[in-house]
């Protein structure tokens, strides 16, 4: 291998991918080699998407059998461990699932750049390379216009002016064999227009890239807007957002694993062109170039021969004898034949501009440009492309997983949102000892028509703690209604409820705590708790009864 080669040396990221299995579609074994119009080597790549497609349905396989059992196996929930236990899983799945699509989100940023960066790079070179080609065909086609017209004219009308002189004659035909010389070394030269066109590869390559870089620009503000809705679902419990961001988080990952499937097939075929991409090139280019010109340009060594080096030195050779011969002509023909000059001054003009080209020509032909191009591609390629194809795979890894989490944590955040819903669905506003339902009571016209003259009556006693209710309710009814009254009692009348109460954290004197806490809801004891000391005597009377 040749000293230019050192500028490139495939990654080990490529050998790695290169080396990954190449199985058709009927499980074969197929060789590694880059082989893009191959079917068999296409069967490979689509294989490695179907990997892919297996992946995707084993996720979705268990997403649900996951959701089957959440459904069918429901624990009781009711205790408050357990659903506290429920609640922290749901919280911190939640910011597992965020952090780790963030985290994707970053690492498919940077990968679309460095891939969009390896691309641009390639079709630069594109360009650049076709621009000295085209350099190279404009110079040769031009030259040869120069010689086979414009020379051939000049030569015709000199040679009738100078057909009195037979020496000045054979003078215009040595010209004129130097001029079909340099015409035939210049046909010798490899035509260029038999290459596929380099701008139009490069054009179409930049178009599909644009797309690509678009597409996976959207899919990335997609997720990212997808985990922020699902976590602001869960942060507001809106179970319309979460229902709506599972449905969409399913159709992501299955985007996910799809589009891993593109990029580990395009990983592993460029990586298998990275490998060893000269051979592919003098393959791709043995039917209309020579190899050894293919291997020039391929290595660029200067141990290598030029072999554009004979052809140029026989134009070079060429135009140095026709021009020696057009310095004799204006020497010593033109005071003999005067009308002679104009077309000789033409030749002259026409040598020198042909010099000028074989000088441009030399430089284009040289090795370096172009293989400074080719260099440049293949660094953009292997590279930049492939290392940003690798970081778009784990994106597509890490989102897969982060909508995974996400889908297992909406369902049991959907649940608990309606258990808690179903909860409070459950509550008797008709229920005395709820506090809305006293606090509904105190408003209510009805009610406060049918306690007018109670409240009379306890306005015309002048003092808060003179008023007692009637000892036969209290001592001939159930504890309930006798309940039923306190709660009227204490609600009529608001300023009862401002009343500084006494013992607010003990039971009546006759009851036992641990009794007065098994029987009595704490809707009740907080009822009890807002009595009067009579009344909570009272109260301990009839417990005990």
């Amino acid at each position: 291998m040749s000293s230019a080669r050192v500028d490139y040396i495939a990654p080990w990221w490529t050998y790695w991918l290169h080396n990954f299995p190449h199985i058709n579609l009927r499980f074969q074994p197929v060789d590694h080699t880059f082989l893009p119009e191959d079917a068999n080597y296409q069967q490979t790549l689509i294989f490695l998407s179907c990997v892919a497609a297996a992946g995707l349905g084993l996720n979705l396989l268990g997403l649900a059998i996951y959701l089957s059992c959440l459904c069918c196996c429901r624990k009781d929930e009711d205790e408050d461990e357990s659903k506290k236990t429920n609640s922290c899983c749901v919280t911190w799945s939640a910011v597992a699932a965020g952090l780790v699509c963030c985290a994707a989100v970053g690492v498919g940023f940077y990968g679309n750049s460095e891939t969009n960066d390896g691309v641009y790079q390639l079709t630069y070179s594109l360009y650049n390379a076709n621009h000295t080609l085209g350099g190279v065909d404009n110079l040769v086609t031009g030259t040869m216009g120069s010689m086979e017209s414009g020379l051939t004219t000049h030569l015709s009308r000199l040679d009738e002016i100078f057909a009195a002189r037979g020496d000045f004659v054979q003078t215009l035909q040595f010209m004129q064999q130097m001029a079909d010389s340099i015409i035939k070394q210049l046909l010798g030269l490899p035509d260029w227009d038999e290459l596929p066109d380099l701008t139009a590869v490069a054009n179409q390559t930049a178009r599909v890239e644009y797309y690509r870089w678009l597409t996976y620009l959207l899919i990335l503000i997609l997720d990212l807007v997808i985990c922020l809705a699902a976590c602001l679902g869960l942060a507001k419990q809106s179970r319309w957002l979460l229902t709506t961001m599972m449905v969409f988080g399913v159709l992501t990952l299955i985007l996910s694993w799809a589009s891993l499937g593109a990029e580990i097939a395009a990983a592993v075929g460029t990586s298998d062109f990275c490998v060893s991409p000269d051979k592919f090139i003098m393959n791709r280019t043995k039917d209309f170039i020579r190899s050894d010109i293919v291997h020039y340009y391929l290595y660029c060594s200067q141990t290598l021969p030029n072999p554009f080096q004979q052809s140029l030195t026989v134009f070079q050779r060429s135009l140095t004898t026709m021009q020696i011969q057009i310095q004799g002509l204006l020497q010593f023909a033109v005071p003999l034949f005067p009308t002679a000059e104009r077309d000789l001054t033409s030749i002259q003009n026409l040598l020198n501009s042909s010099e000028a080209s074989l000088h441009q020509l030399t430089a284009l032909l040289d090795c370096r440009g172009l293989n400074k191009d080719y260099l440049d591609a293949l660094m953009g390629v292997c590279y930049d492309g492939v290392e940003g194809l690798l970081y778009l795979c784990l994106f597509s890894l890490l989102a897969s997983c982060a909508f995974t989490v996400m889908l297992c944590a909406i369902p049991r955040a959907w649940r608990q949102i309606a258990n808690r819903e179903r909860d409070y669905d459950d509550i008797d506003e008709e229920d005395p000892f709820n506090p809305s339902a006293r606090r509904m009571t105190s408003h209510t016209p009805g009610t406060h028509g049918n306690m007018q003259s109670f409240c009379s009556y306890s306005s015309s006693m002048g003092s808060q703690t003179s008023l007692h209710p009637p000892t036969q309710t209290v001592s001939n009814a159930p504890v309930s209604e006798y309940m039923n009254q306190t709660v009227l009692f204490g609600g009529a009348n608001p300023r009862y409820e401002n009343v500084p109460l006494i013992g607010r954290g003990s039971p009546p004197p006759s009851i036992n705590s641990q009794q007065f806490r098994n029987r009595y809801s704490p809707t009740m004891r907080a009822t009890y708790l807002s009595m009067t000391e009579d009344q909570r005597r009272h109260f301990g009377n009839d417990f005990q009864a």
